[in-house]
């Protein structure tokens, strides 16, 4: 295919690449091909972000609050957030904001519409895939995806150097069963346990649990869990592969320009203030000159020519329509948004399957008091957890799940430090006293949140309701999501675990689900009563496969409909396992990348050679590289954007 021709009534372009979304995946798919030259755009709905110290200060400053509500909102690409939602005495629940929800569950997280994305707010957490997870079909539920972990082991470690992973790979090995080779070192040292972690592998390292739905009772390690967070680099000893790595801290410890080490300050989120946590910012200051940012960009739909080739793309920016042609399209803008895109586009339907498979990871919560202090609210929200229920002949009857030790108390099931010295001045407790029990109760919190994997089910979905339409005049989506028998089999197993280890540790448990306003997940299985956070993590909604029957992109993340449009991000996983997803979605996209670099070069378009070629034409006036947290001016830039130190 030749390159689109340029027409003078249209804004921008014609770029190689236009990429819609600067978050993860969006980000680390623009950082390569501007590192081949390719000439890429990126649009992005939300605003430009300050620098993480001056929203850390506006969020304190603020008494906190929701995870977006430290970031600047955009009426024109509002982000849905937790207190959308609101649980009913009768145990059902109501839904405002964004997302329109159908039930009969909550889905229960939010996201951030913003540059960086969710990105800038989540944990910071990079545990790999388990092997197993590849291949939940052959397990008796959900997908098998179309390659296999060795097929992405390659790019998990390039995704953990551009990252900067800090784990210890022996411990991933033994603990998680993952077939790392014994010459591999992560970017970074592991994050040090918590006086909590190390109070729980002393009460459970050894001993063994029963799990109802498994044949063998499992045998309990507490483990460090991989972080992308500044710590300390690996050293001499290192293997190769964290020798090449780009370390965020100099041989002698001194910041480097992406971030300070990690000074637990227990805000990971929604901002880490010191950067020692990655965002796509950071490889946002690493883009090639010729990659350009435009926010405050909302991407109505994506324009295909007559054969189905996608030619670029239709977007709403300061009042006005634009378009802008590309030989390639990637959309990258979150597994709702995408699916969105998609079904405003009318593409890539032949299977069906756009927006349907809508998965997260239900998480259920528990939390009591330790006859000790725990020393909580103190650094990352969790640095340790446990793997051993990840695995095994139990996950076909029940869901597989991991759990992660919680390093900040009460906070997540809704009981933050305010509303327990709220609780004790309300049972009339003044000076002393209140102090004593305060710190009491505060010093012993823990809680334990187990991650429930959820298998894909074309029954949970994305729509548009056209009879809602958005600020701009589009389609707001439609949720329906429900959790199966299965994945509540696995919160009742979890529950029961949860039991065993509260009193292997001398717990007090405080564990109540509530028929109330903050239990909107809330529902009973087998006649006892369950509620579920949702983890933010969005999958499924166009999914991967090896047919085009069957699904909606191929195992490069490649529309079978549309040769040259990509969706790239969790959207496209069948399964999501029990680990957090961003590493994986991070492999995944740099797969993704080196795909469309050959798509490219395919197409005898040369790349300009950076450093040494003749400089891009200027950025048209109409797509512009904003500089936070000003709005964009009038005046083309010749430099990418950077992180504000």
């Amino acid at each position: 295919m030749s390159r689109p021709p340029a027409d003078p009534r249209e804004e921008g372009g014609p770029w190689d690449v236009v990429v819609v979304g600067a978050g993860f995946a969006g980000s680390l798919v623009a950082h390569r091909l501007g590192g081949h030259g390719h000439r890429v755009l990126v649009l992005e709905a939300g605003h430009a972000v300050p620098d993480a110290a001056t929203t850390a200060d506006a969020y304190r400053a603020a008494g906190g609050g929701t995870p977006t509500s430290a970031y600047p909102r955009s009426a024109d690409a509002p982000s849905p957030d937790v207190d959308d939602l609101t649980g009913l005495p009768d145990g059902g629940f109501t839904a405002t904001g964004y997302l329109l929800q159908h039930g009969p569950l909550p889905y229960a997280s939010g996201y951030l519409r913003a540059n960086g994305g969710t990105g800038l707010l989540w944990t910071g957490l990079t545990p790999r895939m388990h092997p197993e997870d590849f291949r939940t079909a052959d397990l008796g539920h959900g997908r098998n995806w179309p390659i296999g972990y060795q097929d992405l082991e390659p790019y998990y470690r390039e995704a953990e150097r551009e990252l900067g992973v800090a784990a210890d790979a022996a411990q991933q090995r033994s603990a998680v069963g993952l077939p790392i080779p014994d010459d591999y070192a992560f970017p970074m040292r592991p994050v040090p346990a918590s006086h909590l972690d190390r109070i729980a592998a002393r009460a459970l390292d050894g001993r063994t649990v029963r799990d109802p739905a498994a044949d063998e009772d499992a045998r309990l390690a507490v483990s460090t869990t991989p972080h992308a967070r500044n710590g300390r680099p690996a050293g001499p000893d290192a293997g190769a592969d964290a020798a090449r790595a780009p370390h965020p801290l100099h041989p002698h410890g001194r910041a480097a320009p992406d971030g300070e080490p990690c000074r637990g300050a227990a805000s990971c989120v929604p901002v880490c203030p010191t950067g020692a946590k990655y965002t796509p910012l950071r490889t946002q200051a690493r883009w090639a000159p010729t990659v350009r940012l435009r926010t405050d960009a909302v991407v109505r739909r994506v324009l295909v020519d007559a054969t189905g080739r996608a030619t670029g793309v239709e977007y709403h920016a300061a009042g006005t329509t634009h378009r802008v042609r590309a030989g390639l399209v990637v959309l990258a803008a979150h597994a709702i948004e995408n699916a969105r895109l998609l079904l405003l586009s009318g593409l890539a339907g032949r299977s069906d399957q756009v927006g349907r498979n809508l998965m997260d990871h239900p998480a259920l919560l528990t939390w009591g008091l330790l006859p000790e202090p725990t020393g909580p609210y103190r650094g990352p929200g969790s640095t340790s957890g446990l793997e051993a229920f990840r695995f095994g002949p139990a996950r076909t009857r029940r869901a597989p799940f991991r759990i992660e030790i919680g390093n900040w108390g009460w906070s997540w099931a809704g009981r933050p430090p305010g509303a327990e010295t709220a609780a004790l001045l309300r049972a009339g407790l003044r000076g002393k006293e209140l102090r004593e029990r305060v710190g009491d109760r505060l010093g012993r919190q823990f809680a334990l949140q187990f991650e429930l994997e959820q298998p894909a089910d074309p029954a949970n979905r994305v729509t548009l309701d056209h009879g809602h339409p958005d600020r701009l005049g589009l389609p707001r989506p439609a949720i329906r999501y429900d959790l199966s028998a299965y994945v509540r089999d696995g919160m009742a197993s979890a529950r029961a675990v949860s039991d065993r280890l509260f009193a292997l540790l001398g717990a007090e448990d405080h564990t109540r689900y509530e028929a109330a306003p903050g239990w909107p997940g809330r529902f009973e299985h087998g006649g006892r009563p369950y509620g579920y956070r949702g983890a933010g993590h969005a999958g499924g909604t166009h999914v991967m496969g090896d047919a085009p029957g069957t699904s909606v992109v191929d195992q490069w993340q490649r529309c079978w409909d549309h040769p040259n449009l990509y969706a790239v991000g969790c959207g496209s996983m069948p399964s999501l396992g029990t680990s957090n997803p961003s590493l994986t979605m991070a492999a995944l996209a740099l797969r993704s990348a080196d795909r469309i670099h050959r798509d490219l070069t395919a197409l005898n378009r040369p790349a300009v050679v950076t450093g040494g070629g003749p400089a891009p034409a200027p950025l048209p006036a109409a797509v512009r590289t904003p500089t936070p947290p000003s709005p964009p001016t009038s005046a083309p830039t010749s430099t990418p954007p950077r992180e504000p130190s």
